[in-house]
């Protein structure tokens, strides 16, 4: 019954925080926020169509999830290439690591289920915290005048 009850609380704040990061990026940001909040919005939208039924859940290599973090891996990149901030290289980074968690079930099918799930699930959580730092210092930056004055 705890482990349904923390299933349903991180459900809540994940959602949460994806609303609350992606819609400031939406709202404030420069077409880097905007790119990276659209991306994690597309991302776990198809999430819950691509993730196994609960049953055998990450008991295997979940190539559905594996497909949408490579696109994901490979959007972050193209924007940390285009960017003049340094927080997208951190995004893509952490998408990074998130991608190699599939590389280690792929190596070791006996990667225990939820060490694999919480490989690939935990670093959203400091992907949405970097973006919506990331926006709103882009947004301080743009009120104080320093966007038109640093190029």
């Amino acid at each position: 019954m705890v482990r349904f009850s923390l299933m349903i609380s991180h459900k809540y704040i994940f959602w949460g925080l994806l609303l609350i990061s992606c819609g400031y990026a939406l709202w404030r940001g420069r077409s880097d926020e905007r790119t990276v909040g659209l991306i994690c919005i597309g991302a776990t939208i198809a999430t819950r169509f691509a993730v196994s039924p609960i049953g055998v859940r990450y008991s295997g290599v979940e190539l559905g999830l594996l497909a949408i973090d490579a696109v994901v891996l490979i959007g972050f990149v193209a924007v940390a290439l285009r960017s003049d901030r340094f927080w997208p290289l951190w995004v893509a980074g952490l998408q990074l690591t998130t991608s190699t968690a599939h590389l280690m079930k792929a190596m070791d099918a006996k990667l225990l289920p939820m060490a694999y799930g919480a490989a690939i699930a935990v670093w959203s959580y400091p992907i949405l915290i970097i973006l919506f730092i990331g926006s709103w210092r882009q947004h301080r930056r743009s009120r104080s005048g320093m966007e038109e004055r640093s190029g």
